[in-house]
Parts: structure tokens; C-alpha cells; sequence
């Protein structure tokens, strides 16, 4: 079974004796294994379990504790999250799991993938052992290993099971952490050999007292209350405060944040209300976290000189054009006019030719008539005048194509024939389409006269004075601009310059423009006349043309296009030929209602995370469990639980435990932390009480430390159990064991 982490694998596993043993501290957040009478442990990671399968070849792989995240992206990881073999503090759920030695070293088979929740435990311990370096095919060290107080039975004999029957270890040995921990500390002259253990670790807390060097279990006292609960409520919090970073609060750097910045209040009630007053005290303590931010590129503002330097460049560039184009203008004049002479010539010759050798003649030139060649001569005309742009005269020509065309249209009706009368009908109706469309066309041509001319003005306007032809244009573009957002906001919120319509409202009488109007007005008439009788509309020709009235078809005559939009578009793309800095979204912005969402541009500050009020309101739970809605009792209020199920043995002995209260586990490293547990302790004890918290060298490593030292002891081989004993007495072996801590 192939595993993914970062952790090395040690080399020298053959050169230690079979008599040495392996430490194990088994906690619910990190698994440490070593050798005992190190003062470290060769392997740390996390106690948990991850089983994804490779994304092509569907292999299945055992990513455990701290997972290299290059290698992990080509795994699918939806399908199995991290799992732990805990609940709570207790390893459970060992019944589920089968187990088969394989020929490889150290790796255990389990049948079903449904199984995953189950074998979390085995596969830390194939892993742990794996990266002791053992090669071999069993554990031939005695192994000890840390539980929780109070560990089940049921729970230890099925963790010894494993260790004997799948592990082969010849020998095992249990012992809490909490107290390893503490006697550690004792040797190191920190703590009393009378006192109170404090363990606040990943998912619960203990209180354990100890009386010459031993711990009492039967006072020990525990809450389901841990590290995991403070991340946990940590990350909740900062969600809901910035939900728009969820994926930068993964749970690891939750975790950092945690460790790094939070703190224990000495009065939470008193530190809640600075940060809701919003001194400077509490900005002083509000931590800031940035996150990954890339600005967006902003366009500098170019100076007066580069603007005017462009300027220069584009008013060259256009004259270069105008130049250009002028010159091919004057080149296509002189190509027609070549061209017209040439025709003009070739008539005059045709003139002199007899009408028997026209053909003849004219095979060589590529014409076949001499219509053909007027009708050439009257197209070269037309080009060269719109080349010269003069307006094309076409009146004489439509007047002699509709006389051609049209022949019944001016006989009159009593002297055609009814086949006649119908052709003339039709071709009435051909007429009008046709003078309709050079009508149009006429339009047209008149229209793009008065645009060249217009055009010829302001270019000779801008040539005499540049700035003063720039600013006519800006002014008239901010002119038209008003007035074209006036009219959209009148379309949109009707015109109440009446005084009626108050609250911005609008009937549907004021959306409508005259032709909408004259509509309603016709169906309204027609909707009466037909209520009083017989519907007989459609009978007469009047209607037909009362229903042409009506006809929906008639708004596009109406609603044209907008003549100050058209010339706002026009002025707009000459500014922005003209003027560099010209920027039509910036001159529109400032007449856009004041209701109109304006989009701002992200900021470094939108990539910060504030951890204010966070910062001791997530370990307060530890002595409020409350907040979460754990109906427990707080680290202070479980020393004085603790006390009060501890039968004296001695007078004064509650005082000589308060005077030594040790501070252990990865909970209890939080800043402030002894001072808020002496106080809480000094409220529940009578005035006098002495009373003395200190903290474990560390928190963290002295349980390992505590259990190496002891199992490098003279005293280890009396503690353990073998693997014959286990054998012959089953599990009455372990529910009579009891563990000696003193040496």
C-alpha cells in the first residue's frame, strides 16, 4: 500500500538492540514515535488518514498526516476526506477491521473500501513504524504507548491485540500522557510531587491530582472540550465575518491563525466591551492578515506635453491621409475625364462611319452599338461628378424611363380596354413604388452633400483656430449630453413637470408618444361602435384603412432614430480623433442617475482579514464551554470538581495540590493563561488558599519525553505485559493493570 507524505524515513532501525524500546505517544492531533532515552521523537505527524484514488489509473493510495500537496492534486480527493481513528480521545471501532500479514514489511490488507473509518488507526501505525525504518517482517522492540485517563478496557486490550497478533511485539505497555508529562516536569524540579495536572489537549481537557508522584484517577475529572473546539469555532466565526474568503480559511491555516494570535482575556466580559467601544487599545490588538492580492494595472494620466505631442502625431498622420486621399481623388478625376475624351472621340468617328460599316468598326473598339457607347459616356458622366462630388442629376432621366415604362398611366379610363384598365392599375402602382425610391434616393444624395459640406466647414474651422473648434465640440457634446439623458430619464420616470405625479410614478398615457396614443384612440372608437350592434367591420373600405391606422407597422415611421443621439455619436467620434484624453465613459458618469449601482474597483484592504474580537473569544471556550453549547464545566471549575472528589489523606493535602497546578498539552500555551486559571481557582477557594500555576517546559513534547525517560528506566520491564501473558489471562490482564509512574 503506497503512502504520499513529507515525512523522512529513517535509516539506522538495525542498530538498536531488541531490548530497546519504541515510545509512542498516541494523541488525537499528532502521532510521535521514537526510541526510548532520546529526547526527542525521530517521527511526528498528523493522526489522521486520507485513502483518495489517482485520478487515471484508479490506484488507491494512503495519504497519512501531512500530505505533499503537488503530489496530491493528481488524486481525487472528493470521494474520502481525513478521517481519525478517535472519538474523542479514544480509539474505537476496532472490531470492524480485518487483518492479513502480507510478504512486504510492515502492511496490512483490509477487505472493502466501505471500511475506511476503520483501518484509520492501522495505517498510522503502518505508517509510523514505516518510517522508523523497520524492514522487517515484525516489531521485535517492546512498545510503549500513551492512552487517555481512564482508557476503557475493551479499548486497551484491543490496541494490545493489534500490536501482538498483527505487529508481532513481544511486549506493550500502557501509560496517559498527562501524567508522563507531569513526573517529567517533577524531575525537573517545575511541579511538586503533590499537585494538579491541567491536560488540555486536541479534543478533551483532564484534571488529574496527584499524591507522591502517582496520579489519582478516581478524582480525575474531564471535559469534551479541546484545541479542535477553539479552530473550529475560530473558523465559523471568520467565515461568517468574510464569506467571500471561505476557501483561504482551510482548517490548517485556521489552525496557524489560532496559534499565533490568540490569547486568554483576564476578564472577558471587560476586553468584549473595549472592542464594542472601539478604542485604540483594541486596534492596537486587532491583528491583520493579508491574503494574496495583485493590484490592477491603472492608467497614468499622460502629462500636458505627451498629449500635445500626440496631437502633433495624429494631426500629422491625418493630413498624410487627406493628402493620400486627395491625390486618388484627383487621379480618378483624371482616369474618367481620359476616359470620356476617349468616348467623346470614338463618337465623333462613328459619326462619320456609313451605318453598313458600323459593325466592322466597331469590332476592334469592344462596343457593338452606339447606344451602348452613349450609355458608357452617361456613366462616365455620373462617376466623374461624384468624383468631383457634385450632386447627380437624374430628374430628366426618371422622367424619360417613366414615360417609357409607364404608357397607361396618363390615358384615361374610358378609352383602355378592362385588360388595359387592370395593367394600368398595376402599373400605377409601379410608378409610385419607383418615384418612391428615387425619391429616397434624392434624399440620400442631398443628405450626403450637406454632410461633405458640413464637413469641408469644420475641417477649415478646426485648420484656422485647433483649440477654440476643440472646445466648441466639447461644449456641444456636453449640451447633447444632458439633453439625451434627460430624455431617457423623462422615458423612464414620465415627465411630472405638471406637478401631478409627485412620487416619480408614471401612467402608461405619459410613456406613449402621438402615434401610440392615436392608436388607443382608434381602438377605443372601434371597441364602442362594436358593442352597440352587429360587428360588421372589415365590410366597408373605410376599414381597411382605419385597420392600416392601427396597424402596429406604423411605429417605425414614427419612432426613428433620435437626431440628438445620432449627432452625440458623431461629435463623440470626432473628440475622440481629436482628443487624446477624450473619454466619452468619464463624461457620461457624472449625469447617470444617483440610484444607479457604481461597481468599485477591488483594494488591498478587500484582501484583509481582521482578527479582533476573535483573537480571545475563541479560547474562552476552554473556561466557558457554554458558547459552543457544551453544557460542561471550564478548566477552573473542574480543579474545584476534582477536589471535591478527592477523599483527603491528609490534613493540609488541597492546599499542597493548588500550590502546584502544571499547565500541559497543546491547549494550554495560549498567552495569559496561568494568570486567568489562578483566578478562577482563587474564586472557588477559601481566601488564603496558596496557590501556584506553572506551565510544562513543553506543553507539547513532554509526554514523549516523560515516557522515554521512564521506559529507558530499570523499572520499564516490571510495567509491561507479554505477549505469553495476554496469551494465558486474556483481558483480565489489563483491567487489573495499573501503571507505576515513580521510579
Amino acid at each position: 500500500m503506497p503512502f504520499i507524505s513529507q515525512v523522512e524515513r529513517q535509516t539506522d532501525y538495525r542498530l538498536f538492540p531488541s531490548t530497546c524500546p519504541i515510545v509512542i505517544d498516541n494523541g488525537s492531533s499528532y502521532f510521535r514515535i521514537g526510541w526510548a532515552g532520546e529526547s526527542d521523537p525521530r517521527v511526528i505527524f498528523r493522526n489522521i488518514v486520507q485513502r483518495p484514488r489517482h485520478k487515471h489509473t484508479g490506484e488507491t493510495v494512503s495519504v497519512v498526516g501531512d500530505h505533499n500537496t503537488e503530489l496530491l492534486k493528481y488524486f481525487d480527493c472528493t470521494r474520502s476526506g481525513p478521517r481519525s481513528a478517535f472519538d474523542n480521545n479514544v480509539v474505537y471501532q476496532f472490531e470492524i477491521m480485518e487483518y492479513r500479514r502480507m510478504n512486504s514489511p510492515i502492511q496490512t490488507a483490509v477487505l472493502g473500501y466501505a471500511c475506511d473509518i476503520f483501518v484509520a488507526f492501522t495505517l498510522v501505525l503502518d505508517f509510523g513504524f514505516d518510517r522508523m525504518g523497520v524492514d522487517e517482517h515484525g516489531i521485535n522492540h517492546p512498545v510503549l504507548i500513551t492512552e487517555c485517563p481512564c482508557n476503557p478496557v475493551p479499548s486497551r486490550c484491543r490496541m494490545a491485540e493489534l500490536l501482538f497478533e498483527s505487529y508481532g511485539v513481544p511486549s506493550v505497555a500502557f501509560g496517559v500522557d498527562a501524567a508522563f508529562s507531569y513526573t517529567y516536569n517533577q524531575r525537573l524540579g517545575i511541579c511538586d510531587k503533590e499537585g494538579l495536572a491541567v491536560s488540555s489537549g486536541f479534543n478533551t481537557s483532564h484534571v488529574i491530582p496527584f499524591v507522591e508522584g502517582e496520579p489519582v484517577f478516581e478524582a480525575c475529572c474531564r471535559t469534551n472540550v479541546g484545541g479542535y473546539h477553539v479552530t473550529d469555532y475560530m473558523k465559523q466565526l471568520l467565515s461568517l465575518k468574510y464569506p467571500q474568503h471561505m476557501a483561504k480559511l482551510t482548517w490548517e491555516k485556521v489552525e496557524d491563525l489560532k496559534m499565533e494570535h490568540c490569547y486568554i482575556a483576564q476578564d472577558y466580559a471587560s476586553e468584549v466591551k473595549l472592542f464594542k467601544n472601539g478604542t485604540k487599545e483594541a486596534e492596537e490588538k486587532t491583528k491583520c492578515w493579508q491574503l494574496p492580492f495583485t493590484p490592477l494595472p491603472v492608467d497614468e494620466q499622460p502629462s500636458v506635453e505627451e498629449l500635445a505631442r500626440k496631437a502633433a502625431i495624429k494631426e500629422k498622420q491625418g493630413q498624410r491621409l487627406r493628402e493620400m486621399a486627395e491625390a486618388k481623388r484627383a487621379s480618378r478625376i483624371q482616369e474618367l475625364e481620359n476616359e470620356l475624351r476617349g468616348l467623346d472621340f470614338l463618337l465623333r468617328q462613328l459619326e462619320k462611319v456609313d451605318e453598313s460599316d458600323v459593325p466592322a468598326f466597331l469590332s476592334d473598339t469592344g462596343y457593338i452599338s452606339k447606344q451602348e457607347i452613349e450609355a458608357s459616356i452617361a456613366k462616365i458622366n455620373q462617376s466623374l461628378r461624384k468624383a468631383k462630388r457634385e450632386q447627380v442629376e437624374l430628374e430628366e432621366k426618371a422622367d424619360a424611363a417613366t414615360a417609357e415604362k409607364f404608357p397607361l398611366v396618363d390615358v384615361p379610363d374610358n378609352m383602355l380596354t378592362p385588360e388595359q384598365l387592370k395593367e394600368k392599375k398595376k402599373q400605377i402602382f409601379l410608378k409610385t413604388t419607383a418615384e418612391g425610391r428615387q425619391r429616397a434616393r434624392q434624399k440620400r444624395a442631398e443628405e450626403e452633400l450637406q454632410r461633405e459640406k458640413q464637413n469641408q466647414l469644420e475641417e477649415e474651422k478646426r485648420l484656422q483656430n485647433p483649440e477654440l473648434y476643440l472646445e466648441q465640440l466639447r461644449t456641444k457634446y456636453k449640451e447633447l449630453l444632458e439633453k439625451v439623458e434627460q430624455k431617457k430619464r423623462l422615458k423612464t420616470n414620465g415627465n411630472t413637470s405638471n406637478g401631478n405625479n409627485t412620487s416619480g410614478g408614471v401612467g402608461r398615457g405619459e410613456r406613449m408618444n402621438p402615434a401610440k396614443k392615436e392608436r388607443m384612440r382608434l381602438l377605443t372608437t372601434a371597441a364602442f361602435d362594436r358593442g352597440k350592434g352587429e360587428d360588421t367591420f372589415g365590410a366597408r373600405d373605410e376599414d381597411w384603412e382605419l385597420y392600416k391606422l392601427m396597424s402596429k407597422d406604423n411605429d417605425d415611421e414614427e419612432e426613428g432614430p433620435d437626431e440628438d443621439e445620432t449627432e452625440l455619436t458623431r461629435i463623440s467620434s470626432k473628440l475622440q480623433e481629436l482628443d487624446p484624453a477624450f473619454n466619452p465613459k468619464s463624461e457620461s458618469a457624472s449625469y447617470q442617475t444617483a440610484d444607479a449601482p457604481r461597481p468599485r474597483s477591488l483594494t488591498k484592504e478587500d484582501f484583509q482579514i481582521q482578527i479582533g474580537v476573535e483573537r480571545f473569544r475563541c479560547p474562552e471556550i476552554l473556561f466557558n464551554p457554554n458558547i459552543v453549547g457544551i453544557d460542561q464545566s471550564g478548566l477552573d471549575e473542574m480543579i474545584g470538581v476534582s477536589l471535591r472528589r478527592f477523599s483527603p489523606k491528609g490534613q493540609g493535602l488541597e492546599e499542597k495540590l493548588t500550590s502546584s497546578i502544571l499547565l500541559t498539552g497543546g491547549s494550554c500555551q495560549y498567552p495569559g493563561m496561568s494568570e486567568r486559571l489562578e483566578a478562577g481557582v482563587r474564586m472557588i477557594r477559601p481566601c488564603g488558599t496558596p496557590i501556584r500555576v506553572v506551565k510544562a517546559a513543553n506543553p507539547v513534547y513532554d509526554a514523549w519525553r516523560g515516557a522515554s525517560l521512564y521506559a529507558s528506566s530499570l523499572d520499564f520491564p516490571q510495567q509491561i505485559v507479554s505477549k505469553l501473558e495476554y496469551e494465558e489471562m486474556g483481558e483480565d490482564r489489563f483491567r487489573r493493570y495499573k501503571f507505576r509512574y515513580t521510579l
